[in-house]
């Protein structure tokens, strides 16, 4: 079991990663009684840490708005997490457009601070660590209108965003991160109706008074892959595959097709630019498929099983 001193650093952590904590979150947290966690608010408020009550259904405690902490303190775990975070979020392309400097200045700020025998250590992790995939460098969403639209997102505020030299109003329902790109999802309160914008094309972002009712049951990210794979393209592909929508979905993810249930035949639309990646993808779903459009598609087939047997057959 954990020494009380530990428990108390770790509530005054909880505390500090902001909001209400209920007593039952706490206790389950720290793994001790309510009464305990009582006596370990009242050890932080022997130490001057203004810890407040918070009374009502969803009431707990959480720490005085203002209150600065004391200087930055990380374990090992934490200092490498955040280290191989800052690395990770830049080579995915999750940074704003401002991030790039401040990735590099946040790492460094980090190692200066760590005493040198962790320094060294998390140095030779950053130095060995090899990536099998490029970096991505998709444009990068201003900080801004990041900022700006998480925060209308949390409040259910509606704002105003400059999108393809319009202005449009905007009640945003959720941001989304999909393949190095940022997504903000939401309703369009101009046409009434839903939209997904990428928000490296958003020039600016701003906040308008009152507030917006988010519909019950709304998936952000699913709104997302359902708008990315249905959005208009070259081509548009028809097909019935005999298998479960989860055997389909390991070759065909929903940022590409549309699965629709069937017994025992699932019906797939697929829209692409190129249909000359379709016939690899169909054979290596190893099922049975029927092609209902385009025409050109079953001659790619047909193409891609006479090179397959071709080569089965090559001595």
């Amino acid at each position: 079991m954990a020494r009380p001193t530990a428990q108390v650093l770790t509530l005054l952590e909880l505390l500090q990663s902001g909001g209400v904590r209920t007593m039952t979150e706490l206790a389950d947290r720290l793994g001790v009684d309510p009464r305990t966690v009582r006596r370990y608010v009242d050890h932080l408020i022997d130490l001057d840490v203004p810890v407040e009550s918070v009374r009502g259904r969803y009431g707990g405690y959480r720490l005085a708005s203002g209150y600065r902490l004391p200087p930055l303190m990380l374990s090992d775990d934490e200092a490498l997490a955040v280290l191989l975070g800052l690395v990770a979020g830049s080579r995915s392309g999750l940074t704003t457009a401002a991030a790039g400097t401040a990735t590099e200045t946040a790492a460094a700020k980090i190692r200066r601070v760590l005493p040198a025998r962790l320094a060294s250590r998390l140095e030779a992790v950053l130095e060995s660590l090899a990536f099998t995939a490029t970096p991505a460098s998709p444009p990068a969403p201003e900080t801004g209108v990041l900022l700006t639209i998480a925060d209308a997102v949390r409040h259910h505020r509606p704002v105003t965003i400059r999108y393809a030299e319009r202005d449009r109003t905007l009640h945003p329902y959720g941001l989304v991160a999909h393949s190095g790109r940022w997504y903000v999802t939401g309703q369009d309160a101009g046409i009434g109706e839903d939209r997904t914008f990428r928000l490296d094309r958003i020039a600016h972002a701003r906040a308008l008074p009152g507030s917006f009712t988010r519909p019950p049951g709304v998936d952000p990210a699913q709104r997302v892959l359902d708008g990315l794979a249905t959005a208009p393209y070259r081509h548009e592909v028809t097909l019935r595959v005999q298998g479960t929508p989860a055997q389909i979905r390991e070759r065909l993810p929903a940022s590409v097709a549309v699965v629709r249930e069937g017994e025992p035949w699932c019906h797939v639309d697929i829209r692409a630019e190129s249909l000359d990646w379709i016939p690899g993808v169909l054979a290596s779903l190893d099922l049975p498929f029927v092609i209902e459009r385009p025409e050109e598609l079953r001659e790619l087939v047909r193409a891609l099983a006479g090179r397959l047997a071709a080569s089965a057959d090559r001595v």
